[in-house]
């Protein structure tokens, strides 16, 4: 929370990025971190620092521009699409139960939320994020989520269903 780093869904763990607020002008750089944001249409989750850093603490959510730093290779690694988060852990156990007729693999991530336990239900294990863009549209349509992909860290399953 004090350190300048930052939540993004697909920049791989220890990009750096420079975040401008295109409100003020004012800008920080910050290392990932974390996953997320897991709301649609916000890019990135700001530490506090940096927060306070672009003056975005106030507004909470503010437009802005997010450049990668150095040489970093985006489009390598693996993504995965989620397609729902409960609270209950029989309705992510249903879902994908539903989703292993046609699709594999399907996974549930635990997440402990500031607000409790979230379980995540993920779909895919796909090379490249442009596919993953893809078959997210394919899930949009087939099935009618709102899904978002998001980057499948090493340690995180794979596959399987926990």
């Amino acid at each position: 929370m004090y350190k300048f780093t930052a939540a993004h869904r697909t920049l791989p763990f220890e990009t750096m990025v420079r975040v401008t607020n295109l409100s003020n002008g004012k800008s920080t750089v910050v290392r990932i971190t974390d996953r997320g944001p897991f709301v649609e249409n916000r890019i990135i989750d700001l530490s506090l620092a940096a927060a306070r850093e672009i003056e975005s603490v106030g507004p909470g959510v503010v437009p802005v521009r997010v450049e990668v730093l150095g040489n970093v290779d985006l489009t390598a690694g693996f993504f995965t699409i989620q397609v729902g988060a409960f609270k209950d852990r029989g309705n992510a156990e249903r879902l994908r139960d539903r989703l292993n007729v046609g699709y594999s693999p399907i996974f549930i991530q635990l997440y402990d939320s500031p607000d409790g336990l979230l379980y995540r239900v993920r779909v895919g294990k796909i090379s490249g994020e442009d596919a993953a863009r893809t078959f997210s549209d394919q899930l949009r349509d087939r099935e009618g989520f709102t899904p978002f992909v998001t980057r499948l860290d090493e340690g995180m399953p794979a596959g399987g269903n926990r």
